[in-house]
């Protein structure tokens, strides 16, 4: 290789990895911009490997898919929603920043079919494996992501002073900040000014728990915020409850003391 050709070979490496920091930059860059001091980032999924999961299904349970309906395609976690179940985390975390990207697919699947597409992340998760376990919910629903839900037991006060606890075996909810009124329509979008992208792109959903202060953010802006969460610490699952959608790009930033 002569000298003119390795010159040709090198800026175009560089150019690549420049392109490639670009694009994490931009990324990056449509997040929240108030992020809390933290450390590096703990990867729960980087496009290669579901090992910091585990899967549960609710006719099926622990890791038993049979059927696929988690599975990695094209460096992204597809999530098909023909069952209602999940991938959790198998360690806990407490006082972190989250970031995930999510978008829908076009199927959905009884009980559900036809009805918006549902989905979500569960996190300060406790107790056995089952739909769904004590835990808070960052809710990503058509017309609906950025809801609060806690579950079996989960506690939470939100802006307003009023603090919502989940019924065992069912859930209290809390509004995203500025919902306008829902439908559950297969592709619905909030008249009073949707926050999630259109149908087919990723949407950046980003959660800060700081004790038991809990910022949920979508696409960069402020959704919903509460206190006094219980449980306060967890582990962390991504839903399958009925609609086809991708995740990618997960990364856990635990916050400094």
């Amino acid at each position: 290789m002569n000298y003119a050709h390795r010159v040709i070979v090198a800026a175009a490496f560089v150019g690549t990895l420049l392109a490639r920091s670009f694009s994490f930059v931009a990324v990056e860059g449509q997040g929240i911009s108030d992020m809390p001091p933290h450390d590096e980032a703990i990867v729960l999924f980087d496009g290669t490997s579901l090992a910091n999961f585990d899967s549960f299904l609710k006719t099926k349970g622990l890791n038993y898919d049979p059927e696929h309906v988690f599975r990695l395609e094209n460096e992204v976690i597809h999530i098909s929603g023909a069952e209602f179940g999940y991938l959790i985390t198998k360690r806990e975390f407490a006082n972190y920043y989250l970031r995930a990207e999510f978008k829908w697919g076009e199927a959905t699947h009884p009980p559900r079919e036809g009805m918006a597409r549902d989905s979500g992340i569960l996190y300060h998760v406790q107790g056995p494996q089952k739909v769904w376990p004590t835990s808070i919910e960052f809710q990503i629903c058509e017309g609906q992501t950025g809801d609060f839900y806690m579950t079996d037991g989960a506690a939470l006060t939100g802006t307003d002073g009023k603090r919502e606890t989940g019924p065992p075996g069912s859930a209290a909810r809390i509004r995203r900040f500025g919902e306008g009124p829902w439908q559950n329509v297969t592709g619905y979008r909030d008249p009073a000014g949707e926050v999630e992208r259109p149908h087919s792109a990723w949407n950046l959903v980003e959660l800060v728990v700081q004790g038991d202060h809990v910022k949920q953010y979508l696409n960069g802006k402020l959704v919903n915020e509460g206190s006094q969460a219980y449980p306060s610490s967890g582990k962390i699952l991504i839903q399958s409850e009925g609609a086809e959608v991708f995740f990618r790009d997960i990364r856990l930033f635990p916050l400094k003391r």
